[in-house]
């Protein structure tokens, strides 16, 4: 006959049931605030320089520039919030956020190829603008509760993009990777700890 499970067997496997659910409950807090108002404002000065680019080269180049300075920026924001906090990049929230996040990022990196290579590049902004969206949203609903709401005005501001006329993308790019990143990083700073 089996022997029943010792009392620490069965509260030891409670505790496991409860960090498990826990840690499926818990939110990606690291979001940057102070990051996201740093890379709005690098968005808003490339704004200004594509502009003035005559060629679609040049143009492409100046905002695939500020996209690895954003992200060098995002990640050197989310390690020192999480370490200011006390949090691990290598746990559950962090792990669930990124699965959500960075497909839309991948769909937007092969629609910018195909974007390039049927001379479309006057219409990546309201490509890149919504798939940031999407990934924002997505991503979003697994953390602060205000970060969903920025990823719908991306995919917005995305969409508008496409409906206007393409010259008008240096304008959706600045209002949303400069001004949106800026008004909401003072936010998240301000009510979600920098």
């Amino acid at each position: 006959m089996d022997k029943p499970p010792s009392l620490q067997a069965h509260a030891l496997d409670n505790l496991q049931f409860i960090r498990d659910a826990m840690s499926r409950a818990s939110r990606f807090t690291a979001v940057p605030g102070w990051g996201g108002v740093a890379m709005g404002a690098t968005a808003l000065a490339t704004a200004i320089v594509a502009a003035r680019q005559r060629g679609s080269d040049e143009w492409i180049y100046w905002w695939l520039g500020d996209a690895v300075v954003a992200i060098a920026i995002a990640t050197i924001a989310i390690q020192r919030k999480a370490k200011r906090l006390h949090l691990s990049l290598l746990d559950a929230p962090t792990k669930r956020f990124a699965l959500a996040y960075v497909p839309p990022l991948v769909a937007g990196a092969v629609l910018t190829l195909v974007f390039v290579d049927n001379g479309l590049t006057s219409r990546l902004p309201g490509c890149w603008l919504l798939l940031y969206g999407v990934a924002i949203m997505a991503g979003g609903t697994l953390s602060v509760r205000v970060v969903p709401l920025l990823g719908l005005l991306f995919m917005v501001l995305g969409a508008a993009a496409f409906a206007a006329p393409a010259s008008y993308g240096d304008t959706f790019m600045a209002a949303g990777f400069g001004g949106l990143h800026i008004i909401f990083g003072l936010i998240i700073a301000r009510n979600y700890g920098g």
